[in-house]
């Protein structure tokens, strides 16, 4: 299975066409992102990330929306897990 991550792109390092590379922040984690793909990403565009790719721009709205349901979603698993451990103690 693929997973494709929404991210906000914080700031750009531009070498070449080739080799245009730029930090995104995942909701708080921030990681450098080769934009060489989208070359029309610029500081404060979302754009959905695939190892260390970025593949295409997104609708802010709905990127804020998918990471605010993602860590709902490491939330409730995280209260899961925590349950699991209690019981099998």
């Amino acid at each position: 299975m693929c997973l494709a991550l929404p991210g906000c792109v914080v700031s750009l390092k531009e070498h070449d066409q080739l080799s245009r590379v730029g930090w995104v922040d995942f909701g708080g984690v921030q990681e450098e992102v080769n934009l060489s793909l989208v070359p029309s990403a610029k500081p404060g565009d979302y754009v959905v990330v695939h190892v260390g790719f970025a593949i295409s721009k997104v609708d802010p709205q709905a990127a804020r929306q998918t990471l605010k349901d993602l860590q709902s979603l490491l939330e409730t698993d995280g209260i899961k897990q925590e349950s699991a451990n209690e019981t099998s103690e």
